[in-house]
């Protein structure tokens, strides 16, 4: 098994120049070597899941580091006050609160962690939470309708005047209610109508504002066409 200092050995000898170009343009914060995904996603099958390796790449203040610790981090061993204490670090960027949010979502404290954070007025905060709420909708966690009404109401009040990265988290929130929560397409396909434009600085990228609902009504075409093909498949 691999330990600390071979992992950041790893990571230092495949960085590269161009990767950290394009991360520092996405708001990712020095010291990075400038990993690619790739690189980073072969290490997290190898490491699987190491938790006392994650803390060790958190406290390295890396950047790379730190994705790659939150990838291989133990849910169970990820509480609430701990991410909040990562994710507080002034060294983290919008790519360290996504990754938390998958994290923070396979965790005990998922919902806990939304209820909290989607209250803050601290970007990454509550980006991560519905980071969260999103990738738990995704997961499969069963959501109440009421609450997830109540959801789809704050984020039509508050999209438009919270921070820049919630404004994009709370976009793909809608989209997943409206995907994955059981009656939800047509509120969350009105709710996109009443929002209308929603308007993220991307820094100097090619990224782009996700439109709800064409998503929403292209997500649902595409999970119906794999329903279907299973179920061919299935009776052939």
């Amino acid at each position: 098994m691999l330990d600390f200092d071979e992992i950041y050995k790893i990571l230092e000898n495949n960085g590269s120049e161009q990767s950290r170009k394009i991360y520092l343009k996405h708001g990712a914060k020095m010291p990075m070597f400038g990993v690619s995904f790739k690189v980073l996603g072969d290490l997290r099958k190898k490491i699987k899941i190491n938790h006392p390796l994650a803390e060790q790449l958190w406290q390295s203040g890396n950047t790379d580091a730190r994705i790659l610790a939150l990838m291989v981090a133990d849910p169970a061993q990820m509480t609430l006050a701990k991410a909040e204490n990562w994710l507080g670090d002034e060294n983290v960027f919008y790519m360290h609160s996504n990754y938390m949010g998958g994290l923070m979502a396979k965790s005990d404290s998922g919902m806990a962690l939304f209820e909290k954070w989607s209250k803050s007025d601290k970007e990454l905060f509550k980006h991560c939470a519905y980071d969260t709420l999103s990738t738990m909708l995704k997961n499969g966690v069963m959501i109440p309708k009421e609450r997830m009404l109540k959801i789809v109401q704050t984020i039509i009040d508050e999209i438009h005047t919270s921070p820049n990265r919630a404004r994009n988290g709370m976009n793909m929130s809608l989209i997943a209610i409206g995907v994955y929560g059981e009656g939800m397409k047509d509120v969350a396909i009105q709710a996109a109508r009443k929002i209308g434009k929603v308007e993220v600085d991307h820094g100097d990228t090619s990224c782009k504002t996700a439109d709800a609902e064409s998503y929403i009504l292209k997500s649902i075409a595409h999970h119906d066409k794999k329903k279907v093909a299973k179920k061919t498949a299935k009776t052939a």
